[in-house]
């Protein structure tokens, strides 16, 4: 399974590195649509949505309140109120998991689910689509501060693990995990520091609170597939599950991401 994972990924990034500095902006952007679509699609599974017809009608859900977010961006150009109602979300999100287990409505899960996907759609789609290759970078950037993050987490939680985090929503992770996710993830925001030539202490302390508010993510997602008496989200990417498996610690740390880009002063 390992080796597995580990051929998926390198495909995986050989296609991100080609939307990212190689494809038109526009195929881009739609790249990024059509991530938050499948994901929507693997959401209508812990909806408990079973005909084509009840998945399609979400999927146009999602759909058009995306559209209707990205139109208002590109008349305000300025994401900040939803990047903090999203933190926010993720506040409410992080109590819900200390709760469970509880039952979860149906008609919640729908509306939980696109708190989840909307915002990372715009955020991953307004650093693709800012001007100059900054945005592309520090899209980049924040991947691999996030995939730092969950590797760290994989191995030190593997070889160390000990103390259970949310044994009652995700058995498998430890404090240990965390710890390891987030000295990895201080040392991929050291390194993006070097390489974008950020500041280094501003970018690591990034790193830290993106880290942790991943995990918020990863915990989020799990707690809904609990709910739904589901394992994976789905079985599109060998080795990895879904696409809801690879980027629930991505949608909790966008919104902070991109925040704290303002703050250090360098958001595209």
């Amino acid at each position: 399974m390992l080796r597995t994972r580990i051929i998926t990924a390198v495909v995986l990034i050989a296609v991100l590195l080609a939307v990212l500095f190689v494809l038109p902006t526009s195929l881009g952007v739609g790249a990024v649509a059509a991530a938050v679509l499948l994901g929507a699609w693997e959401w209508t599974a812990f909806i408990g949505l079973r005909s084509g017809v009840q998945r399609g009608a979400y999927l146009t859900l999602v759909a058009l309140v995306s559209m209707v977010a990205w139109l208002a961006l590109m008349v305000d150009r300025d994401l900040t109120p939803l990047l903090w109602l999203s933190l926010g979300w993720w506040l409410l999100a992080l109590l819900w998991v200390l709760r469970f287990p509880r039952p979860i409505s149906a008609q919640l899960v729908a509306l939980c689910g696109i708190a989840v996907l909307v915002p990372l759609g715009l955020v991953l789609a307004a650093l693709l689509a800012a001007p100059g290759p900054d945005g592309a970078r520090l899209l980049l950037l924040m991947l691999v501060i996030v995939w730092a993050a969950d590797i760290g987490a994989f191995f030190a939680g593997r070889t160390l693990g000990r103390v259970k985090l949310a044994p009652r929503v995700s058995p498998g992770k430890t404090w240990e995990g965390v710890i390891g996710g987030v000295c990895a993830a201080v040392a991929a925001a050291a390194a993006g520091a070097w390489w974008l030539d950020l500041p280094l202490a501003g970018l690591v302390f990034l790193g830290i609170a993106v880290a942790g508010i991943s995990v918020v993510g990863d915990l989020t997602v799990s707690m809904f597939k609990r709910n739904a008496g589901l394992k994976d989200s789905g079985h599109l990417i060998p080795g990895h599950g879904g696409i809801l498996d690879r980027i629930d610690s991505l949608a909790s740390a966008a919104p902070l991401y991109l925040l704290g880009l303002a703050w250090l002063g360098v958001a595209p």
